[in-house]
């Protein structure tokens, strides 16, 4: 079986491509690859002969606001050339809560690529994930800023979210391609344990030996209508073995007392 990768060469799209080494064709389609997915140039030839699709493409977070035209434009040029190839499945990875935020252009991206995913004529499988267990720093870092003769300063939001791990999604990804469709159109898949941003940045810049200085605030990339349990999984979501903490010291060597 050959399985494609549209969005191989990022995060989820190396380790979807590492894990189906040695058990599937695969076909990493990404832009070092000489496939244009918005434009559709080269995406006929490299689905050529696909029997699933694993599509983990993410929008450039450069352009916050062309989110929405750039979850369309990929889906549509997909599906198409899907279609023609002939492919029998889609698996499609998005985000737990991408139904339920308002006025994010990235949610609403993501909820336009579901829609356009599961109107196709082949098969689709939507996994949405939360939030991934690096996701506190990278929050972190869009806000750092140094001051003279003290400790960098952060701010982070408040969010309640149940991070998971990008390899445990990778495999829940990997076990759809090749198993085929699940029967469900839509699955959650969430981390162990519940956790509070603000926390998980604390502990992960302590684990490294970074002392930022971390300041709790809603001004920033999200706002008040991220808190409470938007991001939080439905109680039917698949649980995932690695928790934050466990993460952690898989990452850093750090040992929780």
């Amino acid at each position: 079986m050959k399985i494609a990768v549209i969005g191989g060469s990022g995060l989820v799209g190396r380790r979807v491509v590492e894990l189906l080494d040695g058990r599937a064709e695969v076909a990493s389609v990404c832009g070092g690859d000489g496939v244009d997915v918005r434009t559709g140039a080269g995406l006929d030839e490299a689905l050529e002969g696909v029997g699933a699709v694993v599509n983990v493409l993410d929008a450039p977070l450069s352009d916050a606001e062309g989110a929405p035209a750039f979850f369309r434009d990929t889906m549509l040029r997909l599906t198409a050339a899907g279609e023609r190839a002939g492919v029998g499945h889609h698996v499609l990875l998005s985000i737990v809560g991408v139904d339920r935020i308002v006025g994010s252009p990235r949610y609403i991206g993501k909820r336009v690529q579901e829609v356009l995913t599961l109107c196709a004529p082949a098969p689709a499988t939507v996994v949405r994930a939360t939030q991934f267990h690096g996701f506190a720093e990278q929050v972190a870092s869009w806000s750092r800023r140094s001051e003279p003769g003290r400790p960098d300063t952060v701010t982070v939001p408040s969010l309640l979210v149940q991070p998971c791990a990008v390899d445990d999604v990778a495999r829940v990804l990997v076990e759809l391609a090749l198993d085929g469709p699940a029967g469900e159109q839509i699955i959650e898949v969430a981390g162990p344990g519940r956790e509070d941003l603000v926390d998980m940045a604390r502990r992960a810049f302590a684990a490294r030996g970074d002392a930022v200085r971390i300041v709790p605030s809603w001004d920033g990339a999200f706002g008040t209508e991220y808190s409470g349990d938007v991001l939080l999984p439905g109680p039917g979501a698949r649980l995932l073995g690695t928790g934050f903490e466990r993460w952690l010291a898989e990452r850093s060597g750090y040992t929780v007392d």
